[in-house]
C-alpha cells in the first residue's frame, strides 16, 4: 500500500505557543485515518498545515512521496487535497449543483456564459459515481445537514481531491446520518480516496478508521491499528492517565417536582414558531435530558426556561411558582444556574477578565457586593478557586476571557455556574469543545449534583452523553417533543429515528416515577 501523506517532523510555533512539536504522521492511500486528541492538542493546526492554511515553522509535507511547499489552500487543492470544515461553507439560497461547481463552473460561448445544463449533469455523474444520493436541483436551505455534508464532500471531489480532511464531521448529525457518512467513507476508499478525520468521539474513530493517531500537547504520542487497540487505551494516550469513559446515572428515587413546562410555545427571533406545545417536568435528584439535532427548538426552549426569551403561550413553573415572565435575575437568585450553548454570546464578556466574568449574574449578591461596592479581592479569591478546581489554563485570573482557548472558556463557565450552589442547573452542551479529561470531570460534577438532590436539565447533541447521564430523555424535532423515553431501555437507533421526526411505537416511554405531589 502506497503512502498518500507523510508529515515529517512538523513544528508550528505561534507567539508563546508550540502548537505542533516535531509531529510525524503517515497516512496510507485508500484508508480512513482518525486524528484524536484533547482540546489544544494541535490536531486542527496540523491539518491546517496539510491544507495550506498555515505554513509549518519547521518540517516538510509530502504528498505521494513528493515534498510540497503550500503557500495557500489553492496549492493544496492543486495537489489533490480537500478539506470539509465543521461549519459548512455553502450558500443557502443556491442549489446543490450551483454550490458544488461554484468558482469552477463549466462555461460555453467562449467562456462568457455558465453552462448550467452541463454543470447539472456533471454533478449527477459525480454523485452517481460515488453512490451519493443528492438532488442537484434542491436548494441548500431545504436539505438536511447530512445532505449538506455530502455536498461539501462532492465540492472537494469536483475539484479533483484524492485526499479528504474532515473536521469533526459527525458533530451535527443524527445516528443514522453518521452511519450514512461512514458508508460514504467506505465508498470513497474503495475507489482509492484517502480520508483523514478529526474527532473527539472514540467510538466513532474505532468504528470508522483503519488507523488512529493520537496527539497530546502538540506531539504524536502514538499511531495504532484500530483492530489492535481499545477505547480505554486511546483515552489514556490522549490524557496521559486512565479515564472513565462511560458515565452512568445510577438509579435513584427522585424527589419533588422542581420545574414544570406546560403547553409551551416559543417563537424565534423572526417571529416564527420554534417550540410547539412542549410539556414535561423535572424533579429533584433527576437529570432530564433533551436530545436532538441542533436547530430543532432546543435553544429557544432553554432561553424561555432561563428567562432570556418570553414564550408566546404556555407556562413555566419553578419550585411551585409561575415564572413564565419572571426576570433572569430573579431566577438566578432563586437557585437556577445556566451553562449556555454559545459561550461567547451568553456565557462571557470577552474583553472582561476572569475576575469580572466570575461574578456575572451575581454582582448584586451579598457574597460579592456591599453598599453598592463590589468586593474585588473576594471576587479574585472566588475566581482563583474556579481556576484551580476546574483546571482552567493558563491560570491567570486577570487575563481577558478572549485570550483563553474555547475549551478553557467552557471549563470556566461550568465552574462559575456550579459554584453558585444551585438547586437547578440548565446545562446546554456543557462539554462542547472540552477535552476528554475535562469532559469526565464535568460529567462527574453533574452526577454529584444529582446525588445531592439537585435537578439538571441536560441538552446535548452528543447522544452518548445525554443517554448515559439522563434518567429520562426527551427527543425534539422541528420544535416538538417527539417522546420522553427511558434512555436505559431505548436503543440509539430508536432515538435517532425520533431525532429525524419519525414516531415509532415502542415500550420505552418514560413517565416520571413519582406522582404529582409537590
Amino acid at each position: 500500500m502506497s503512502t498518500a501523506v507523510h508529515l515529517d517532523e512538523i513544528t508550528k510555533r505561534f507567539p508563546g505557543v508550540v502548537a505542533n512539536d516535531e509531529v510525524d504522521l503517515t497516512v496510507e492511500r485508500g484508508t480512513v485515518h482518525a486524528l484524536l486528541g484533547e482540546n489544544g492538542a494541535g490536531k486542527t493546526t496540523l491539518m491546517n498545515i496539510l491544507y495550506g492554511l498555515y505554513e509549518p515553522t519547521e518540517g516538510t509535507v509530502y504528498i505521494d512521496d513528493e515534498p510540497q511547499d503550500f503557500d495557500s489552500p489553492a496549492d493544496a487543492i492543486d495537489a489533490g487535497i480537500g478539506m470539509i470544515h465543521q461549519h459548512f461553507m455553502l450558500v443557502d439560497p443556491m442549489t446543490v449543483a450551483e454550490n458544488i461547481v461554484l468558482g469552477n463552473e463549466p462555461r460555453k460561448w467562449l467562456g462568457t456564459t455558465i453552462d448550467r445544463k452541463r454543470a447539472r449533469q456533471e454533478v449527477i455523474d459525480l454523485s452517481n459515481r460515488y453512490g451519493f444520493d443528492v438532488n442537484p436541483d434542491d436548494t441548500i436551505e431545504d436539505v438536511s445537514v447530512g445532505v449538506q455534508q455530502r455536498v461539501e464532500i462532492l465540492k472537494a471531489l469536483y475539484r479533483g481531491a484524492d485526499i479528504l480532511i474532515l473536521d469533526e464531521p459527525t458533530a451535527v448529525l443524527t445516528p443514522q446520518e453518521v452511519e450514512e457518512l461512514f458508508y460514504v467513507f467506505e465508498e470513497l476508499t474503495e475507489q482509492g480516496k484517502t480520508i483523514i478525520f478529526i474527532s473527539h468521539k472514540l467510538g466513532e474513530a474505532m468504528h470508522a478508521a483503519d488507523d488512529i493517531t493520537v496527539l497530546r500537547d502538540g506531539k504524536n504520542v502514538g499511531t495504532v491499528k484500530t483492530d489492535e487497540t481499545t477505547s480505554e487505551e486511546l483515552a489514556e494516550l490522549m490524557v496521559g492517565r486512565e479515564v472513565l469513559l462511560d458515565p452512568k446515572a445510577e438509579p435513584q428515587a427522585p424527589g419533588d417536582r422542581i420545574l414544570s413546562v406546560d403547553g409551551l410555545h416559543v417563537d424565534d427571533n423572526r417571529g416564527i414558531p420554534a417550540v410547539t406545545d412542549v410539556s414535561f417536568d423535572i424533579r429533584e435528584g433527576e437529570v432530564f435530558g433533551i436530545a436532538g439535532v441542533d436547530g430543532n427548538g432546543q435553544s429557544q426552549l432553554v432561553e424561555a426556561i432561563t428567562g432570556l426569551r418570553t414564550p408566546t403561550d404556555g407556562t413555566i413553573s419553578y419550585k411551585g411558582r409561575n415564572i413564565t415572565r419572571a426576570s433572569r435575575r430573579s431566577r438566578i437568585d432563586d437557585g437556577m444556574a445556566y451553562i449556555p450553548e454559545d459561550r461567547h454570546e451568553r456565557g462571557l464578556v470577552m474583553d472582561f477578565d476572569l475576575v469580572q466574568n466570575s461574578i456575572l449574574g451575581s454582582q448584586h449578591s451579598p457574597k460579592f457586593s456591599s453598599g453598592g461596592q463590589i468586593d474585588w479581592p473576594g471576587a479574585r479569591d472566588h475566581t482563583e478557586r474556579i481556576i484551580d478546581e476546574y483546571d482552567v489554563r493558563p491560570p491567570h485570573a486577570t487575563a481577558d476571557a478572549e485570550s483563553f482557548s474555547g475549551g478553557n472558556q467552557q471549563k470556566f463557565i461550568v465552574g462559575r455556574e456550579f459554584e453558585r450552589e444551585p438547586d437547578f442547573v440548565v446545562a446546554t452542551h456543557p462539554t462542547r469543545g472540552v477535552d476528554i479529561g475535562a469532559m469526565e470531570f464535568i460529567h462527574e460534577r453533574l452526577l454529584d449534583l444529582r446525588r445531592q438532590g439537585k435537578a439538571v436539565l441536560l441538552v446535548s447533541s452528543k447522544l452518548d452523553e445525554v443517554q448515559g447521564l439522563s434518567d429520562r430523555l426527551g427527543v425534539m424535532h422541528d420544535g416538538e417533543l417527539m417522546d420522553i423515553v427511558d434512555p436505559r431501555n431505548t436503543t440509539e437507533e430508536e432515538i435517532g429515528l425520533l431525532m429525524a421526526g419519525e414516531r415509532t411505537p415502542t415500550n420505552t416511554s418514560a413517565e416520571s416515577p413519582v406522582g404529582d405531589a409537590q
